[in-house]
């Protein structure tokens, strides 16, 4: 974009160029790190609204127009309580768990292509790299669970644990499926395929609307929320593996869970949906739009997965297990199987 192309200028002509590399490194850091912070605020609100919306109420009207404060509010409130946690902690643990995830849900928004301009970090290794970083946030919680001396957080970290590593094969499967059909794992190369054949999800049609269902399920199950919050289950567990934490700390592990929500909306967007591709094209014309064409879609994917919250009962362990490696797995691999043919032979549809 040229407003970034002429500050890229402007750095580079006040300082030497390591120095430039530097700042401009640390501002699209800064950039990022706003995002991060009013996207987590503001879906908080927004899975709020909707659950008042499910159940027949109001929800968050009195801070602010619309309660559109309610959230800021919170935040401020959470900054101002006192740390506290376990006598028996392990200290250095207990306080880096948060960090973790917090870090690696930062990590893995730098790659998503908003628009063809606003990309900050396009790596030949895309898909790959984000199944990889995401999967760091779990020893995080694992930490967390480990070093807060409770054994409840123990067992909320340890289902966690199962949780994701089980998911993750769906998870990683259902993108494999859709990467046969682009040959790359660059989301970049992935957002052009689509420019020049149409979305994926209609591309693949059958093989990629499995993928795409399946993506969903796994996506939803990683991220620990409804039906597959096991992890938390406040009904057993108190608060899980964050039982023993307060004020910002908490707030940490409970905005990366808004976040990695964020996250796997936005990968389905790139990968099945054509990132900020619009409709048939009408708008290609106009780049900007594509910010809108990409948040919009991802907020429906959100909204998906706040409908499955609010809708399904929550699963127990033996089930979400069950329903992983006895029927989501095999049934990713002969999807898998059918995409690979339906490649080979052109099958796929081009438009």
């Amino acid at each position: 974009m040229n407003i970034t192309k002429n500050i890229h200028e402007w750095l580079f002509s006040l300082m030497p160029e390591t120095t430039a590399s530097i700042v401009e490194m640390v501002l699209i850091a800064v950039v990022y790190l706003a995002i991060f912070a009013v996207a987590g605020l503001y879906l908080v609100l927004l899975e709020r609204r909707v659950a008042a919306w499910f159940q027949l109420r109001l929800g968050p009207n009195r801070v602010g127009y619309q309660g559109l404060l309610q959230t800021m509010a919170d935040a401020l409130k959470l900054v101002s309580k006192e740390l506290t946690g376990t006598l028996k902690a392990d200290k250095f643990l207990y306080n880096l768990a948060p960090y973790f995830v917090i870090v690696t849900a930062l990590m893995a928004m730098s790659l998503f292509p908003f628009t063809k301009e606003l990309h900050a970090f396009d790596i030949n290794i895309g898909i790959f790299f984000l199944i990889a970083i995401s999967s760091i946030g779990v020893i995080g919680i694992l930490l967390a669970g480990w070093s807060s001396n409770n054994k409840f957080a123990l067992i909320g970290a340890m289902r966690s644990g199962v949780q994701t590593i089980s998911y993750e094969l769906s998870v990683g499967l259902s993108l494999l499926t859709m990467v046969l059909m682009t040959g790359s794992l660059q989301l970049s190369q992935i957002v052009e395929v689509q420019e020049k054949g149409g979305w994926l999800i209609v591309q693949g049609h059958i093989p990629a609307l499995i993928a795409f269902c399946i993506y969903m399920i796994a996506g939803t199950a990683e991220t620990n929320r409804a039906p597959f919050d096991l992890v938390e289950a406040e009904s057993e567990l108190g608060a899980g593996f964050h039982t023993e934490y307060s004020g910002m700390k908490f707030a940490y592990f409970f905005l990366a869970e808004f976040i990695n929500m964020f996250i796997i909306a936005s990968i389905a967007t790139t990968v099945f949906f054509g990132a900020y591709l619009s409709p048939f094209g009408i708008t290609e014309n106009i780049p900007l739009l594509g910010v809108f064409w990409f948040l919009g879609k991802t907020l429906l994917l959100i909204f998906l997965m706040m409908w499955f919250r609010w809708t399904f009962p929550r699963l127990r362990i033996d089930q979400l297990l069950v329903l992983e490696w006895k029927y989501l797995l095999p049934l990713n691999l002969m999807n898998l199987l059918l995409m690979a043919l339906m490649v080979l032979l052109g099958l796929t549809i081009q438009f």
